[in-house]
């Protein structure tokens, strides 16, 4: 009798012991100060619908690479411990700017008027391919260029998103040449659905979610992986986005990730998470 009641003590300890292991899934390990002071939580933000930019994985846990980068940045930074909360998109962009998160990352390409609202580290996060989603019997359109000689249309964008700048920097540097260029009320739209649809003739999007969308066997619409292709005009430099009021813990980011990106780490998860290293273009990006 005793040594049941003794069993039944052992167990309800493992269990709670399993509970407290997963309320605490978005928080890095436990960590001390190398100067013995108060170790500071950080608040990461991230999209948690942008696979393999940054989700939840199966198991209920933050990752993609932007937040494998954020997890490596937080192992070299002893007086900081980051906590992982996973959000929509614009939710991330207004938490950040009114400090409810510390930093937040999306592939956030970097825009002149998202300056007035956050701060941009010196040290980029990662590298995105971005691209042109078209019907099959138009992929020889290989560039901004070549869709705008077309005279085609192009998927409505929201004026906060980057992309929309992109685009708006293309024409303002070739007037004789412009992309339609329309601001649409979402942040986004489904851009592969609508040019299936032919409701416009292309739209712009990133490589990694149109590969889990179109290209994955599991993806929505993988039965359209021969009806609609990606032809990619740029690769452009990703950022996380700072709290206004952080820039000394953008400081830490930044010694840290350079000693990441050092040691190719960052390499290598490109490659794990988005299927080929866009570092090796890094050379070439001048955006």
């Amino acid at each position: 009798m005793k040594k049941n009641k003794i069993f039944q003590l052992a167990a309800i300890g493992l269990a709670s012991v399993a509970l407290l292991a997963g309320c605490n899934s978005g928080k890095s390990a436990d960590k001390n100060s190398d100067d013995g002071g108060e170790v500071r939580t950080i608040k990461v933000a991230y999209d948690q619908a942008s696979k393999p930019i940054s989700y939840i994985d199966d198991n209920g846990n933050p990752t993609g690479y932007d937040v494998e980068v954020m997890k490596l940045v937080d192992e070299l930074l002893p007086d900081y411990q980051f906590e992982y909360v996973g959000t929509t998109s614009d939710d991330l962009l207004i938490g950040v700017e009114q400090g409810k998160y510390q930093v937040g990352v999306k592939n956030a390409f970097f825009t002149q008027e998202r300056t007035e609202k956050f701060i941009f580290p010196k040290e980029f996060l990662g590298l995105s391919s971005a691209g042109l989603v078209l019907r099959k019997e138009d992929e020889g359109i290989k560039t901004l260029a070549d869709f705008a000689k077309k005279g085609y249309s192009l998927a409505p964008i929201a004026a906060n998103n980057a992309q929309y700048t992109i685009i708006d920097e293309y024409n303002t540097a070739n007037p004789d040449n412009k992309v339609k260029l329309q601001a649409g009320d979402a942040f986004t739209v489904d851009v592969v659905q609508w040019v299936n649809e032919g409701r416009v003739d292309g739209g712009v999007m990133i490589e990694g979610p149109f590969k889990q969308q179109v290209l994955a066997e599991d993806g929505p619409y993988n039965n359209l992986k021969d009806e609609v292709v990606y032809n990619e005009f740029s690769v452009i430099k990703t950022w996380p986005l700072f709290n206004k009021k952080e820039q000394e813990f953008a400081d830490a980011y930044d010694k840290a990730i350079a000693q990441i990106k050092e040691q190719k780490k960052t390499n290598e998860l490109s490659t794990k998470f988005y299927g080929r290293d866009l570092f090796e273009v890094l050379e070439t990006v001048n955006r």
